[in-house]
Order: structure tokens, then C-alpha cells, then sequence
């Protein structure tokens, strides 16, 4: 449809008088989409000035389409670091203070919420599985089952204590030995509470943490742990029973946080892949601390 304006007036104005048929809803829309030229250009403005004489056409939807194509939307950018992806397994390191899954406080800010939008762009069928939690504090290596069945057999593992898992963390002062087992039990209240109770304790649970210390220059001290059971807070409980709470974590008695976070990482993770049955282990670099260089030549002579 095609036009000349008769008089001065606005856009809007000038279509309802042609168009009298049509609501200036509708037309207001057909501006939006681009459909309306005015002398060869398309015009989006409703309260755009129309002169005596001009031209106005109206674009079927088709060719509006081809003059001005609508704007391609950018993909929001997913916050994620994947250190490994497969068709049955993906492995991501989560940061500190991000939720490993929503609580029922219903996050939407979650690492597998991340993990999910991620696999998602792929296939919209697609899914992430969880196979096992870190807690908000703590950052580090976390694995994410595609299938189910591949999440039953990775879960196994956990539960069978065949999973290796490393941890670091860097402590307050220095032990009195330089490796230990800390065996407690612990017990979680309705607030998620952690506290050490005895083993008849109704509900308590065993907490199996193996340490050592890395390095130390007895203000802090870098330990190596590794865990037999997979118990919220376990080491850091374990970190406060030795006297020496992890850097940053006021809740079990931290007098330090020169990092600004708790200062727990989750450095490697070993299991059998559940597609081959090979044993595959993924790892993490240690955000908070940095190794001493080696002594050069001359140093050690």
C-alpha cells in the first residue's frame, strides 16, 4: 500500500487518516517493525513531521524483513571455567562463594545453574547431573554427569570412598606434627550448623580428614588434605580441632583473612570415567597461595 500525504501532520496522524480501518495500536507495532517508509526511508518515530507531497508506503512483513533484518540477539556470556567436557562428563572448577545447587531459598545465581545454560546452548534437551557439593566457601575441582546412568556410577564411587580427593587449604599458625588423621563426629543442626559431638550422638556422622603440611613459615601453613568421607564442614572442623582454624574462616574461629575468602580448595579430583572405566583425575591450581622458587645454582653452592 502506497500513499501521498496531503497535509502537514505527524506519521501517526497521517496513517489513521489512510488507514481508518486500523487501530493505532496496530500501527504503533507496524512502526516498531520497521514496515513504514516515508519517501524511500523506513520511519520507527510515530510523531515523525509528514509534509504535503511526501510518500508513504506500507512494507508487507517479507520485504520489511529484508530492508532492515531484525537485530541478532547476544548470547548472555556464562561465567564458567570447564577444565574438561566429554560426552559423558563435565569437569569445572567453581569459585568461592558461589552455591554449588540452589537451596530452598531457590538461588538463581548457582554453579549448576551455570553448568545447565551452558550445556543448554548445545541442545535444549541437554542436562547437567549432580554428582557431589563443595560448599559456598570453598572453591575448586567439581565434576557434572550428562546422563544418568553416568551419574549413578560416579555417585557409586563416591559412596564406596573410591573417589581421591584432594584438597589445600592455608592455616592459621603450624601444627604440632607434620601429618595427621583427624577422625570426629559431627552433627548438622536445623540451621546447618556444624558441631563435634560423640559418636553415640543421635544422628552424628563420621568425619575422616588426612593431613600434612606442605609448607609453613609458622604464621600460616600450607596443607594437603585428603578426605575419606564427604562431610559438610569436615575439614574445616578438623582445621579447628588441630588448633589451627583455615585463613578466613571466622565461623570456626579465623583471626585472618588476607585473602577476603576462606581459604579451601578443592585442588584434584580421581575417579573412573564412567564411559571407559579408566581412571582420570583433574586438577586445580591453588588460588591462594603461590610455591617459593627454587634455589638458583649459586644459591646452593
Amino acid at each position: 500500500m502506497k500513499f501521498i500525504a496531503e497535509k502537514t501532520s505527524t506519521l501517526l496522524e497521517t496513517l489513521c487518516e489512510f488507514m481508518d480501518n486500523t487501530s493505532r495500536t496496530k500501527l504503533r507495532k507496524m512502526l516498531t517493525a520497521g514496515r513504514i517508509q516515508v519517501d524511500g526511508i523506513i520511519e520507527h518515530k510515530a510523531k515523525s513531521e509528514i509534509t504535503k507531497g511526501m510518500v508513504i508506503e506500507l512494507l508487507s512483513r517479507v520485504k520489511a524483513h529484508e530492508i532492515t533484518p531484525p537485530p541478532l540477539i547476544k548470547q548472555k556470556k556464562i561465567d564458567l571455567n570447564i577444565l574438561w567436557e566429554d560426552e559423558a562428563i563435565l569437569v569445572v572448577e567453581k569459585p568461592a562463594g558461589l552455591l554449588s545447587i540452589a537451596t530452598d531459598k531457590r538461588e538463581t545465581d548457582t554453579l549448576h545453574g551455570r553448568c545447565v545454560d551452558y550445556v543448554r546452548r548445545k541442545d535444549e534437551n541437554n542436562w547437567c547431573y549432580i554428582v557431589h557439593r563443595l560448599d559456598r566457601d570453598t572453591s575448586g575441582v567439581m565434576v557434572f554427569a550428562l546422563h544418568s546412568k553416568h551419574k549413578e556410577y560416579l555417585q557409586a564411587q563416591f559412596a564406596a570412598r573410591a573417589v581421591h580427593r584432594t584438597y589445600h587449604a592455608l592455616i592459621e599458625g603450624r601444627p604440632k606434627e607434620m601429618k595427621g588423621v583427624a577422625r570426629e563426629w559431627l552433627v548438622e543442626d536445623k540451621n546447618l550448623f556444624v558441631k563435634r559431638v560423640k559418636s553415640t550422638f543421635h544422628g552424628s556422622k563420621e568425619a575422616i580428614t588426612n593431613w600434612e603440611v606442605e609448607d609453613t613459615d609458622n604464621h600460616t601453613s600450607l596443607i594437603q588434605i585428603s578426605i575419606e568421607t564427604g562431610r559438610r564442614h569436615q575439614i574445616r572442623m578438623a582445621m579447628r580441632s588441630l588448633g589451627c582454624p583455615v585463613v578466613g574462616d571466622e565461623l570456626h574461629g579465623a583471626e585472618s583473612n588476607t585473602f577476603s575468602r576462606v581459604c579451601l580448595h578443592a585442588s584434584a579430583l580421581e575417579f573412573l570415567h564412567p564411559d571407559t572405566d579408566d581412571p582420570v583425575r583433574f586438577e586445580s591450581k591453588i588460588p591462594f597461595y603461590k610455591p617459593k622458587p627454587s634455589p638458583t645454582n649459586s644459591e646452593t653452592s
